[in-house]
């Protein structure tokens, strides 16, 4: 095994971690991520508060471990939702031109926003609230999904087998499912690992913004839109936040690149002893 293989096992790891983390900071640490305590507001890390205290004396900690769940959990949603609705998208329109051409032309106009604007005018119209977020952000991201999957779907349509099924007399319904479907698992696992890192960082950009999710409930967005006043004070307000968001982005889409190489062999580096011979043969030319 390489070392670029060695090494990309930590990022797995890391994010294990992180989930882990974020799903168990209430037992490992006492204090209530909503406490507001006047007295112990804009509190350096320390021993008491690891990541120190926000603007109403809330122990910050457990709020970007609630704020990292949050994320998560709107994360894969949007990556489940959207993904589910693309994928359905994607098959219909490979195999039927008059439907092609009526959602394709759905998607282009969806395309032509962009997703940060389009998210925030849905949400606008919805409501704060992480029920509209979610669904605002699967709006956004099923056009993504739907075009690679048609893509890949055309490909595979053309094929000498699925000929053969339709000559059988198989079912239009029966190739899309059982045929087409299982052979653009591939590129949308690759998708939707892509969604899921991508609608993180649009909920945590809404959120900063103001239309993602409502206080008090800690989002990785707001939490650094509260420590934004006081940057120059209480660097902590927007430092663990922010690594937070970068760790989390960084994992998920190193992981996502990893599996894109693995759905596609001609990304794979060659084996060394190919290498060699294709060296060695240079060398007596």
């Amino acid at each position: 095994m390489s070392s670029r293989n060695h090494t990309l096992w930590i990022w797995p790891i890391l994010l294990a971690a992180i989930v882990i983390l974020s799903f168990f900071a209430s037992a490992i640490s006492s204090w209530d991520p909503y406490d507001i305590d006047p007295l112990s507001r804009l509190k350096p890390p320390d021993a008491t508060h690891w990541f120190g205290t926000d603007n109403f004396g809330r122990d910050l900690f457990v709020r970007v471990a609630l704020a990292v769940r949050v994320s998560l959990s709107v994360g894969a949603a949007v990556a489940v939702i959207s993904g589910v609705v693309g994928m359905a998208i994607g098959l219909l329109c490979a195999w039927y031109r008059p439907v092609d051409r009526i959602l394709m032309r759905v998607c282009d106009g969806l395309f032509a926003f962009p997703s940060l604007l389009l998210a925030i005018a849905i949400v606008g119209v919805l409501g704060p609230k992480i029920s509209n977020v979610v669904l605002a952000l699967s709006l956004v991201y099923v056009p993504c999904i739907a075009r690679v999957i048609r893509g890949a779907a055309m490909v595979i349509k053309e094929k000498n087998f699925i000929e053969a099924l339709r000559a059988q007399g198989a079912s239009a319904s029966r190739i899309i499912w059982l045929h087409l479907l299982p052979n653009v698992v591939s590129p949308f696992i690759v998708q939707v690992s892509w969604v899921f890192s991508v609608a993180i960082l649009t909920e945590a950009a809404l959120s900063f913004l103001g239309s993602g999710v409502p206080a008090p409930m800690p989002s990785l967005g707001n939490l650094l839109l509260e420590g934004k006043a006081v940057i120059f004070t209480a660097w902590w307000m927007t430092f663990f936040p922010g690594i937070a968001i970068v760790l989390l982005i960084l994992a998920l889409n190193i992981i996502g690149d990893d599996l894109r190489d693995s759905a596609d062999p001609g990304l794979k580096p060659l084996p060394r002893r190919i290498l060699r011979r294709l060296k060695r043969g240079d060398q007596h030319g």
